[in-house]
């Protein structure tokens, strides 16, 4: 299982193009796109239910007392953002590599991250 930061999952939908090599090889992108042909994913419609239709076919990891006391002790360094140390932490916690373009948290070296 991975990790992905939401616009990486925007853009495995969407706009491929904008994903990184080694981040479109951490996606099954095959899968994605078998899903968006056969009307599974529908990457047009209103936000509301293109979000919704996304969200079918993603497991969305829950924010555990775990994952939300050690987001609150990252070093200084680490993203300040609250979203940014939440992702942070659920892969740290679940040992999950995190997709994410975001220079800052590759920086880090608190998780493993592929972009």
């Amino acid at each position: 299982m991975i990790l992905l930061d939401t616009h990486v999952l925007v853009w495995a939908v969407g706009d491929t193009k904008r994903l990184s090599r080694a981040g479109a090889t951490g996606i099954n992108l095959r899968e994605l796109g078998r899903l968006v042909n056969r009307g599974r994913i529908q990457t047009y419609g209103t936000v509301e239910s293109s979000i919704r239709q996304l969200l079918e076919d993603v497991t969305i990891r829950p924010i555990t007392y775990e994952i939300a006391a050690l987001a609150g002790q990252f070093p200084d360094a680490y993203p300040r953002d609250p979203a940014d140390r939440l992702i942070g932490a659920t892969a740290r916690a679940e040992g999950l590599t995190l997709i994410t373009p975001d220079e800052n948290i590759r920086r880090s070296r608190l998780i493993k991250t592929v972009w």
